[in-house]
């Protein structure tokens, strides 16, 4: 599973992980503005207007519930869906991330995580590297996990707040020996899959910041852009701890990536929360 959000609340692989993706963005774009709850009717709805099937948004839904992504509740006699306190956590930790990125300079340092787990408590070493690496943290070598300095604050509340620093040292300070930094960022983290990925979203998306910007452009049609592009790109910051640019290579797709998320999210962020709101209000397109 890719390391974002999903990989905290648990959304998991397979032919249902497009539409579990899609489900989760529209709570997390619509349900905390809503009372945390929305119906089953506005959520298959919603999806309707992204060309998914009602039965199969249905089943991926129960399916969210088992795995205790969402919580099924009644409102006002209506079926509907609440996101768990996990996953609310998870999704607050994420609009940081998101939508308030930070690329450190060489200046801020590195943190450096080591960590030491005993054998009979292998699920917290697993616990451990799976934090780690939704963080963005690359290997510097086994039980050595490197961030730009910028992450520590992050990285500590995390790593407590999961109960996982008791199994932990966490230390700051630069990098003064042996080697080239340049080399050694593309030892610990995969900078070509990550290129890769900067790449097709800009691949999916350049295409649409023409129509995103016209006048006539419908809260609907809004929608039907927004939702799948903050979908693929949400788990983007996860991959990329924000880096120094300077020890990325040259013109570093990840910055025009950034700036593509940055001008489409400014366009359509309100249209599609309006035509969000239509919906689950039962207004559907004839207020837009």
């Amino acid at each position: 599973m890719k390391q974002d959000a999903d990989v905290q609340v648990g959304v998991g692989a397979g032919r249902d992980t497009r539409l579990a993706q899609l489900i989760l963005t529209i709570f997390g774009l619509c349900a905390r503005s809503e009372g945390n709850w929305l119906s089953v009717a506005s959520v298959v709805s919603l999806m309707g207007d992204l060309g998914m099937d009602g039965q199969a948004v249905r089943s991926s839904i129960s399916r969210l519930k088992r795995r205790g992504v969402l919580r099924a509740e009644r409102n006002g006699g209506a079926a509907g869906y609440s996101l768990s306190e996990a996953t609310l956590e998870v999704l607050a930790e994420g609009d940081v991330r998101i939508f308030h990125r930070k690329r450190a300079a060489e200046e801020d340092g590195w943190v450096v995580v080591a960590f030491s787990v005993p054998e009979s408590e292998r699920d917290k070493r697993h616990a451990l590297r799976s934090n780690l690496t939704r963080l963005g943290f690359g290997t510097a070598a086994p039980g050595v996990w490197i961030a730009p300095g910028t992450m520590a604050r992050e990285a500590r509340h995390t790593l407590d707040l999961r109960g996982l620093s008791e199994y932990v040292d966490m230390f700051s300070g630069n990098y003064i020996a042996f080697g080239d930094l340049h080399a050694k960022i593309r030892v610990w983290w995969d900078l070509d899959e990550l290129t890769s990925l900067y790449a097709d979203f800009l691949e999916a998306y350049r295409p649409v910041l023409h129509p995103a910007k016209s006048p006539s452009i419908t809260p609907c049609e809004a929608f039907q852009i927004y939702v799948p592009m903050l979908t693929q790109w949400r788990r983007l910051p996860y991959r990329d701890p924000g880096i120094p640019l300077s020890l990325l290579p040259p013109a570093w797709n990840g910055e025009a990536a950034g700036a593509l998320f940055d001008q489409l999210n400014e366009l359509l962020n309100a249209l599609a929360h309006k035509h969000a709101f239509n919906v689950v209000h039962g207004r559907g397109s004839l207020a837009e």
